[in-house]
């Protein structure tokens, strides 16, 4: 049981660093790419749609740690406090920017909140990196590490070439590059390879510090019945919004 629900854990850290990457990776090169407002407007509209559905994998990893492996929230919310209040902090300031920049027409409105949502990107995926390390290290390394800085490099610039590979499959004509979905797929997996070098390295170490089975065996029954609908739910959003269909006619966020 520790085993199927490390699998499960790592499936879904994964999952949203191949998802939820791309959106970050977006709001990075919105400098880069978005060099007027209106290719920023269309940038913002490519990624809107999955968004939400994206940062659902999120709320389904906090779930799984906190559950499946409870004595590790304190180590996790004592040793990287300041790294979670910053992480929090950037993801509520990116999701403000990509709410609150059309609600005022102003330029300078928009070009503030424009930079919101990259500074908050930017947080969120330097962020990530940080945090990998200092799991990988047990928590016993400083924040500032050179290695664990280094690897929230990696990470941003992982997260840049999957939001740009995102953008060339969705928006080609805003990137300026055309991408294939096969392309877009092993972006996500180069995303995710951080994330599935860590959890391998970490793996006797979380599989002793598991719940107990019948704990798990509980979690099991309530939590993945509903895992199908999820995916389904995922499935139905890039149906839906694949290239060709379902395209943002007004370049805005909804």
């Amino acid at each position: 049981m520790e085993l199927i629900w490390f699998v499960v854990f790592t499936l879904l850290l994964a999952g949203y660093f191949a998802l939820e990457g791309f959106d970050l990776g977006v709001g990075l090169l919105m400098p880069v790419i978005g060099r007027t407002q209106e290719t920023r407007d269309r940038m913002v509209a490519a990624m809107a749609p999955f968004v939400l559905a994206n940062e659902v994998w999120l709320v389904a990893v906090a779930g799984a740690l906190f559950g499946v492996y409870p004595s590790l929230e304190g180590e996790v919310l004592f040793g990287l406090y300041p790294m979670v209040v910053a992480m929090l902090l950037s993801w509520v300031v990116r999701d403000a920017g990509l709410w609150f920049r059309r609600r005022i027409g102003g330029a300078g409105w928009r070009r503030f909140w424009d930079l919101m949502i990259m500074l908050g990107s930017l947080g969120l995926s330097f962020g990530w990196g940080v945090t990998l390390y200092a799991v990988a290290t047990g928590f016993g390394s400083s924040l500032l590490h050179p290695v664990g800085l280094l690897l929230g490099v990696v990470v941003t610039l992982l997260f840049a070439w999957h939001g740009w590979t995102f953008l060339g499959w969705r928006a080609p004509e805003t990137a300026g590059i055309t991408r294939s979905g096969r392309a877009l797929a092993l972006s996500g997996l180069a995303a995710a390879v951080p994330v599935l070098a860590v959890l391998a390295a970490c793996l006797p170490y979380l599989l002793d510090h598991s719940a107990p089975s019948s704990t798990l065996g509980v979690m099991g029954l309530m939590i993945l019945p509903f895992a199908p609908v999820m995916v389904g739910a995922q499935v139905w959003v890039w149906r839906v919004f694949r290239p060709g269909r379902g395209a943002v006619p007004a370049p805005s966020f909804f």
